[in-house]
């Protein structure tokens, strides 16, 4: 595979509005049909998209966060399974530059560089709670391990090169293992079956006695132990989404009205786009994207901000703007998508136009995780000045 580098944010923000464009055409008919994108993927690895955060002076263009979180919020808008699948990617890349060694650091940038894709292998089910985390580093007597455990919603696993695992070794502290898509004991299975995001493959990891060498296991618990922006940044991307998948609805929302909706009798006009009780439902809708849309780029420059100057004040800024842009967001595809019908008429519900897509994949994703905690987190911060944790989920 030929993979190009880019440069810069402007490049990237450009190679990012061309492909999402690219992708648009054929997203409907890839969720209705559960065709997986991998030629989609083999593009968004080529166009040099995936390796944008990897650091200059390994020959990356090392974007920020605004120009990362409108990279996924426009590939969002036109397919929010495509654009869910490199969210881990970037999260583990993240663990890379903070947690690796200089020789870690130069390999997988390196495979990064090359068009190589990471994908996950982090949450369990079955277990007390999210956090519990109960597949296991066996070390060898020569230093490296063994690797077993089941994982489920395993995003990106099926297309990734490397899969990286969120594990316990002996001390029971959090590591992440880096391993090759083909290692033996290794199995990804295509069981994923949710109403929305269909073509994202999130299905299961079965790990058993998979080697690891010494040299492919990182830290990850040393990751929380000082201020952060794992969480935020990895929340801001999952925020993205969340408010492509809203824009992405209003603007099929528009097309429906103006093209096919007919106006309803009383209105007394000649098409449903001049309707004046549309037109006032239309600008509500718009307001609530145009919010997300502000939140998120507000969040991603308060991420920026922090990168800059990282203390315990700073990344706690930051994963409160995040959270606020996140609830905001979850919120506007949710409604937006389901107001969908309500503007379009009858019509838009049938199976075959498959409009039901942007609500099915809004209503996925915001399941993430619960936006009722963030708020939580958002008014201690007001009232009493408390620092949201260092869990990794803000």
């Amino acid at each position: 595979m030929s993979v190009h580098v880019i440069a810069d944010d402007a490049e990237a923000l450009a190679v990012a509005a061309a492909l999402a464009d690219e992708f648009r055409t054929g997203a409907s008919a890839r969720d209705a049909e559960r065709r997986l994108p991998r030629a989609e993927l083999d593009r968004l690895s080529a166009s040099g998209l995936l390796a944008v955060t990897v650091p200059a002076e390994h020959g990356g263009a090392d974007v920020g966060a605004l120009t990362l979180a409108e990279v996924f919020r426009l590939l969002a808008t036109a397919d929010g399974s495509l654009a869910q699948i490199p969210q881990s990617h970037f999260a583990y890349v993240n663990v890379i530059r903070r947690q690796g060694t200089a020789e870690q650091r130069k390999f997988f940038f390196a495979e990064l560089l090359a068009g190589r894709r990471f994908g996950n292998a982090q949450s369990e089910a079955g277990t007390k709670h999210v956090q519990d985390i109960r597949t296991r580093l066996h070390p060898r007597p020569d230093g490296s391990y063994v690797l077993s455990g089941v994982k489920h919603y395993s995003t990106g696993a099926l297309f990734a090169h490397w899969i990286p695992v969120l594990a316990r070794a002996a001390d029971d502290d959090l590591h992440v293992a880096y391993v090759p898509r083909d290692s033996p004991g290794l199995t990804v299975i295509d069981d994923w079956d949710g109403l929305g995001q269909r073509t994202t493959a999130s299905g299961t990891v079965r790990l058993e006695d998979v080697p690891v060498p010494a040299d492919r296991v990182l830290p990850h618990h040393l990751t929380f132990r000082g201020p952060q922006l794992h969480g935020a940044v990895a929340q801001l991307l999952h925020a993205a989404i969340d408010t492509g998948i809203a824009g992405g609805a209003l603007t099929a929302a528009a097309e429906f009205v103006r093209t096919k909706s007919r106006p309803w009798f009383e209105s007394g006009v000649d098409t449903a786009a001049e309707d004046p009780l549309l037109i006032q439902q239309f600008g509500e809708l718009a307001l609530r994207v145009r919010a997300a849309e502000a939140l998120l780029r507000e969040a991603a420059r308060t991420v920026d901000a922090a990168r800059g100057d990282l203390t315990d004040a700073t990344a706690a800024e930051a994963s409160i703007a995040v959270a606020a842009a996140k609830v905001q967001a979850a919120s506007a595809a949710v409604e937006v998508a389901s107001a969908l019908f309500d503007v379009a008429g009858t019509r838009s519900a049938l199976d075959s136009l498959n409009l039901h897509r942007h609500w099915r994949d809004a209503r996925t994703h915001t399941l993430h995780d619960p936006a009722r905690w963030k708020i939580q987190h958002i008014g201690r911060y007001v009232l009493a000045g408390t620092r949201p944790p260092r869990h990794g989920l803000l």
